[in-house]
């Protein structure tokens, strides 16, 4: 390959594929990428070799790690996260982050080696048509054919990947597109553009606002910025509005705001969901209000909504595909924000208090309920909410477990909690290896079940190698919990196929060089939790401690025999 020819008429040197490529997603202004090496994108790999003091390598253990890992890079930083993996087997076990980051509205671009055009149509060594595979995940799939074409096509994905509601795109690197060679100009990076309301469009709402007895408003949706959170949190100062936030979109409304009104999603307090549910305007900022957040769209039933409903969503193709909304505003939550921050009550609200009313329901949520097992999570996620500072970042796989951490901790900025809307396990330990590596400065907690944990647990080596102090829960029940709770909901005392021969979590994370333990008794959480702490940040090595409890205690509030009893009631 050589890089010192020079196009005459151009001026513009000659370069192989794979250094072409990778000056694009430096021009772009990538720092980061994930990838598990794979012979496909050699050139690719060589490229970044030559940039390690400007775009940090990070070699994950298997894709799905990697593809999440840059999910939540993406999510957090709000650049595209990107991440390169090798043909056919890579590129299927990638496909879980790129089904996270499709419902959880993630930049993302996932660079995927692929076979050369001149095998194509034979089912050759690992061939697989891309286009078809995730066409149905995916914003955007193509392939590079031409290596000329390197710079438009990374252009369009960086553009594609971040416009209206953001998601992932794929491009496909036939082998002889890396390996050949071009003289070809960059293309510019993108500039997004933020879709803001019109005037008559705030109108409308400020109508709807003057009118309303009972208003409501759930913040969601990504792209936020801490201005855009401060206007929308002075917004509902002067109106006296509460303010809860969507399923998992915890970070979107600081938690600790007197207006804030508690998180809406499975698990919602019951105060909380009588309280949507009566309310006589719902205004959806950037959410789309989605299963979770509406409890099986019961909540905000649809298509025809019982709460008059504003919706403003950056996507105005999904205004109007679900519900029909009395107003549909196309504005992401920088251009709503802006919007909101010139509104002011053109009268005393009726509805005075009803902010301080919510605020205190949530309190009250966030008292642990009664519980007589030695160790209890949700006094466990009480104590982490109190000793650790706010701008902690905290990531939470999926699962039953969840439901103490969303419930008990609060969240107050941005960057400080990433989970998967879609409910994806083992996503807890590749998203805190993102945010350690995005926010080195802060502590690290990483919580996954123990079904969880084991999708994704082999990623312990990644953060090893990265150095990265950070601090795994890994909250053992020994069973797949929700499915458990859902059996017993539908065939009581039938349980089956859903316990767990699990191994010494803390051993193993022993065996990996780093600190392990196991906590069993809720008074002995706090000195395991701070000296995992003091480990982690003294060693800039992973700390792990295994949480041991029964899986009777499937919820704060509800015991896994109560189910059982409940279903054997009903079906008598």
């Amino acid at each position: 390959m050589s890089t010192a020819n020079v196009n005459a008429s151009t001026n513009i040197a000659e370069a192989g594929g794979g250094e072409i490529l990778v000056r694009q997603l430096e021009l772009h202004g990538v720092d980061t990428v994930f990838m598990v090496p794979g012979e496909s994108f050699l050139p690719c790999i060589d490229a970044l070799s030559t940039r390690q003091q400007r775009i940090r390598t990070v070699t994950c253990r298997q894709e799905g790690g990697a593809a999440y890992a840059a999910e939540a890079y993406g999510k957090l930083s709000g650049k595209p996260g990107v991440c390169f993996v090798t043909r056919g087997p890579g590129a299927t076990n990638a496909s879980i982050g790129l089904h996270v980051a499709r419902q959880d509205g993630t930049p993302m671009i996932l660079f995927v080696g692929q076979i050369g055009s001149d095998t194509t149509e034979r089912a050759c060594f690992q061939e697989v048509d891309y286009r078809q595979m995730f066409g149905p995940v995916a914003k955007w799939v193509a392939q590079i054919d031409r290596t000329d074409r390197i710079p438009e096509f990374v252009a369009r994905a960086f553009a594609e990947c971040r416009s209206g509601r953001p998601g992932p795109v794929v491009l496909a690197l036939p082998e002889d597109t890396l390996w050949g060679n071009a003289a070809v100009a960059d293309v510019a990076p993108f500039e997004r553009a933020h879709p803001r309301p019109h005037a008559g469009e705030i109108a409308r709402l400020e109508e709807l606002l003057a009118k309303a007895e009972r208003p409501f408003v759930i913040a969601g949706g990504t792209g936020w910025t801490d201005s855009a959170r401060a206007d929308l949190a002075a917004f509902a100062e002067r109106f006296d509005l509460p303010v809860g936030v969507s399923w998992r979109r915890h970070e979107v409304f600081d938690n600790r705001h007197p207006n804030f009104a508690g998180h809406v999603g499975y698990g919602t307090d019951r105060a909380l969901a009588e309280r949507i549910a009566k309310a006589d305007l719902l205004i959806s900022v950037c959410s789309r209000l989605d299963e979770p957040t509406t409890e099986g769209y019961k909540l905000v039933e649809s298509p025809l909504p019982r709460q008059t409903l504003v919706h403003i969503h950056p996507d105005g193709n999904e205004l109007g595909r679900v519900y029909r909304p009395a107003l549909a505003i196309n504005a992401d939550p920088v251009g709503i924000a802006g919007a909101l921050a010139q509104m002011r009550p053109a009268a005393p609200v009726r509805w005075a208090g009803l902010a301080k009313a919510a605020n205190a329901d949530y309190q009250r949520s966030r008292i642990a309920p009664d519980c007589d097992s030695a160790l209890d999570m949700s006094r466990i996620c009480l104590h982490m909410a109190d000793v650790l500072p706010e701008d902690t970042f905290v990531s939470v796989g999926a699962g039953n477990f969840a439901l103490f951490p969303h419930r008990f901790m609060q969240f107050s900025h941005l960057g400080t909690q990433a989970s998967p809307i879609c409910g994806s396990m083992g996503y807890g330990l590749p998203a805190a290896i993102a945010a350690k590596l995005a926010f080195p400065e802060r502590e690290t907690i990483a919580f996954a079940g123990d079904g969880c944990f084991q999708m994704t647990m082999q990623e312990i080596g990644t953060a090893v190698q990265q150095r990265l102090g950070i601090v795994i829960l890994v909250c053992n029940n020994q069973a797949w919990g929700t499915i458990r709770a859902h059996q017993e909901r539908e065939y009581p005392a039938r349980s089956f196929a859903l316990d767990l021969e699990n191994p010494d979590f803390a051993a193993l994370a022993r065996s990996y060089g780093v600190s392990g333990e196991v906590v069993e008794k809720t008074e002995d959480f706090a000195a395991a939790f701070q000296r995992a702490r003091d480990y982690a940040g003294k060693n800039q090595r992973p700390a792990l401690i295994e949480l041991r409890y029964d899986v009777e205690y499937i919820t704060p509030d509800t015991r896994l025999s109560q189910i059982t009893a409940a279903a054997q009631a009903a079906n008598a």
